[in-house]
């Protein structure tokens, strides 16, 4: 099973080293796809940190009747296919769907444009980061939040000083696994905001493009997400020093 799980990542590392792919890194395909999905997947993450920690830290914190239902569905972008997530993201927000005329009076389109491919990371990869800091606040004793409001510390003091420093490691692992699951994510981008290159066209969707016409750029590709997959787990691996009870545990 190792070698199964091992063999295609170490055959990919091995053509890339034989084969001088460099000259494919200035094509236009390789530079519009890599500084798009960087962008959208930056966008992404610093979004679902804005908006993804108050509902964490609710989940966490807090007891209120549906909790078990609202869990249920912040996570079921986890397991629904992407490009099942696609067709729900149509069905809420394209042109003819719920909300679809009512974000057009407003001057928003979101299908087919850089805004619906950041649409489509959002909605596949911010269950990661949820998960991760649900369980960084979960992690916080309450003891210590009241011993320090007895102290005379505010709401804010304790947050800074208390909550966040001993949360952060599962925010950060959970961010760092949302942001990879962003740059990767395929399915729901393809079908909300199509395969535009230079618009919407990140680097798994020009991979696909590139495996009907450039198979060496294909190649680079795969090895730059490949590159960074590793280095995302990793990096998510540290910062919660290997515990197997970190958002590492999906």
């Amino acid at each position: 099973m190792a070698l199964f799980l091992i063999s295609p990542s170490l055959l990919l590392i091995l053509y890339l080293l034989r084969t001088p792919l460099w000259e494919e890194v200035g094509s236009t395909l390789v530079r519009q796809a890599f500084h798009l999905t960087l962008q959208t997947s930056l966008v992404t993450a610093l979004a679902a940190l804005v908006m993804g920690t108050p509902l964490a830290y609710l989940l966490a914190r807090r007891r209120f009747p549906g909790k078990s239902l609202v869990e249920g569905l912040v996570e079921l972008p986890i397991v629904v296919p992407p490009i099942a997530a696609g067709v729900l993201l149509l069905l809420a927000f394209g042109r003819q769907g719920a909300l679809g005329p009512l974000l057009e009076r407003m001057g928003i389109t979101l299908p087919f444009t850089p805004a619906g491919v950041v649409v489509a990371q959002l909605f596949i990869s911010v269950p990661f980061y949820i998960r991760g800091a649900r369980l960084g606040f979960m992690m916080v004793p309450k003891e210590l939040e009241e011993a320090a409001a007895v102290d005379g510390a505010s709401s804010i003091h304790i947050w800074r000083h208390v909550t966040l420093p001993i949360a952060f490691p599962g925010m950060s692992s959970g961010l760092i696994l949302c942001w990879a699951r962003a740059v990767g994510e395929f399915g729901a981008t393809y079908l909300f905001a199509g395969n535009m290159p230079g618009r919407t066209q990140t680097m798994p969707l020009a991979i696909l493009s590139a495996m009907e016409t450039d198979l060496s750029a294909a190649l680079l590709m795969t090895g730059v997400l490949m590159g960074f997959a590793l280095v995302t787990l990793i990096g998510a691996w540290l910062l919660v020093g290997g515990r197997g009870e970190s958002s590492l545990a999906l």
